[in-house]
């Protein structure tokens, strides 16, 4: 579940997302966080810059918030040119 809300639009601050194991990462600088989840303690679930997003979970296992997430980064990344 993401606890703060996405750098991505649309996206709210309680989706939920599918994950599979517990890696994730730890940026040096947490402004490249794009999403934070809080699962035993919050941590970084998606890195977003303006030409790389990065999540650790799996948008396409994880229902209308990953279609949403997708279609949030196609755009995102689209207007980058």
């Amino acid at each position: 579940m993401l606890t703060r809300p996405s750098r991505l639009e649309s996206l709210g601050n309680q989706e939920v997302f599918y994950f599979v194991h517990s890696y994730y990462p730890q940026p040096a600088d947490r402004n490249l966080a794009g999403c934070f989840t809080d699962y035993a303690g919050e941590f970084a679930s998606g890195i977003v810059t303006d030409r790389v997003i990065a999540v650790q979970f799996h948008p396409e296992k994880s229902q209308r918030a990953g279609l949403t997430l997708l279609k949030n980064s196609v755009d995102h990344l689209a207007k980058q040119g």
